[in-house]
Parts: structure tokens; C-alpha cells; sequence
């Protein structure tokens, strides 16, 4: 099978439906970043496996559930009849409630940074955000209907994806750069 087909050339492509859009499309633009946001996941756990610690082989295996869900999301937007798996949202919330139970408490805004891995984490997290406002302006403008579920877990994506970031630093033994008004 090629790659290619060519019938994108021309600036429109094919929703999961068949139907033709411009490359332009919001809904384009929202699993657009959906895809980027996996992208840099994927980049993300190819530091956690250069990272060392037993810590590393659970947020392995977390960074490719989220990779496999970002999937899922895309398809889901492309217009499949898909639905995300049944408690997606709430694994997420198990995750964070776990990390956060281990880390002090915040008392300051951080800065992104500290080692390259937790920077990573950070683009995810800056990334999931674009994805979350691309969808509202995609749903704003169309009147096309998102998923209660969907945006549920994408907020809570950027807020693993910053208790993660946290979590990274207390195991790799950084500080965390904060804030200075």
C-alpha cells in the first residue's frame, strides 16, 4: 500500500464519515493538535526510558495509555463513532490524586524547566491546552457537539500532564524553578 494518495493535494481530505473538508477545517485543527499532543507524549516517554527508577516503568506505562487514548480522541473527532473507554477521565484523576499525594504542597507558580524530561512534560501540558481551546473554538464556531467526556479529559490531561512534571523533578531529585515577581 502507498503512502500517498494524492487526494489531498488540492488543500481538502476525508473525514472518518468520507466527507470532504478543507485542510483548514477547526475539526482539522482540534485532532491536528490532538496528533501533535501524541507526538510529544511519545517524545516524552522516550525521556522517561532514559530516565532511571523504579518510578520510571509506571510513568511508562501511563504515558502510552494517554498515547493510545490521544488516539482514540482523534478518531473521535474525525468523526468516528468511537467513544472514549469507560472511566478514562477517572484514571486520570487516580493518577493525579497518586502523584499529588507524594509531592508538597504548592505554595508558588513554577516555571517550565528544571531538566529536559520535566520540560517535555511541560510542552504536553502547554500543548493539551491548545488542544482544549482549539475545541472550543471548533464547537463555538461550527455548533458541532464535543463529547462531555472529551473535554473532561482533556482539561484533566494538562493537569496530569503538570502534577507529572512536579512528580518528575521530586524522583530525578531537581529543584523546581519558581516564579520571581
Amino acid at each position: 500500500m502507498k503512502i500517498y494518495t494524492k487526494s489531498g493535494d488540492k488543500g481538502r481530505t476525508s473525514l472518518a464519515s468520507g466527507k470532504r473538508v478543507s485542510k483548514s477545517d477547526l475539526r482539522l485543527e482540534a485532532y491536528g493538535t490532538a496528533d501533535e499532543l501524541n507526538s510529544y507524549v511519545g517524545w516524552l516517554r522516550s525521556k522517561v526510558k532514559q530516565s532511571s527508577g523504579g518510578w520510571t516503568i509506571g510513568v511508562d506505562t501511563q504515558l502510552s495509555w494517554v498515547q493510545n487514548r490521544l488516539f482514540d480522541l482523534g478518531a473521535i473527532m474525525a468523526g468516528s463513532n468511537m467513544r472514549l473507554a469507560d472511566g478514562s477521565v477517572k484514571q486520570l484523576e487516580k493518577w493525579i490524586d497518586d502523584m499529588q499525594s507524594v509531592l508538597p504542597e504548592l505554595r508558588a507558580f513554577i516555571l517550565p524547566g528544571g531538566d529536559e524530561m520535566v520540560a517535555v512534560c511541560h510542552v504536553c501540558r502547554t500543548v493539551a491546552r491548545r488542544l482544549e481551546r482549539s475545541m472550543v473554538v471548533w464547537h463555538e464556531e461550527t455548533g458541532d457537539n464535543v463529547a462531555e467526556e472529551v473535554w473532561q479529559f482533556v482539561n484533566r490531561l494538562s493537569d496530569y500532564c503538570f502534577v507529572l512534571a512536579r512528580f518528575m523533578s521530586k524522583n530525578i531529585e531537581i529543584s523546581v524553578p519558581i516564579w520571581e515577581k
